[in-house]
């Protein structure tokens, strides 16, 4: 039987950080603070733009370096803020492609909940991924990664 074009998945990634939820939501919410957690890294940003309120944009493109196995392919994010509610919740549609060609379609929610003297980061990915069968668990790999560079964003 062939491999479905399209798999759909959910995934459940939680995080526990010694500040604030207010600290956390800022590090979503202030583009130059999420430009160096979410967007930095072993690749080129050709592109990184982001407007931050219900039903403004996110943009983020970049080119992977020489020495990565897909060197020179162009990924877009496109992402638009569907709710938000300060210092508790962020929900975000989403679509990446892969040399312009769409490969996921999702719908992320951030939970930011007090917790002691910190808080806690509930995100909730729901994909849909098309014609890229490890796409589910790379993006969870690649979010897993994110949340653990923001904490080290955090308590810098």
């Amino acid at each position: 039987m062939p491999e479905p074009a399209v798999i759909h998945s959910t995934f459940v990634v939680e995080r526990s950080y010694p500040q604030p939820p207010e600290r956390v939501f800022a590090a979503f919410a202030q583009p130059a603070r999420k430009r160096r957690w979410y967007a930095e890294g072993d690749h080129e940003i050709q592109e990184f733009e982001m407007e931050f309120r219900v039903g403004g944009s996110e943009r983020f493109r970049y080119r992977f370096k020489e020495g990565h196995p897909i060197a020179g392919s162009e990924i877009t994010n496109e992402s638009s803020y569907q709710d938000i509610v300060p210092d508790k919740r962020i929900v975000i549609t989403a679509r990446m492609s892969l040399n312009e060609k769409p490969i996921s379609i999702t719908l992320v929610t951030l939970e930011f909940l007090p917790s002691g003297a910190g808080s806690d980061l509930i995100l909730t990915n729901q994909g849909t991924f098309v014609d890229w069968p490890e796409g589910a668990a790379m993006i969870e790999q690649g979010w897993r990664k994110l949340l653990d560079r923001l904490g080290k964003e955090l308590a810098g």
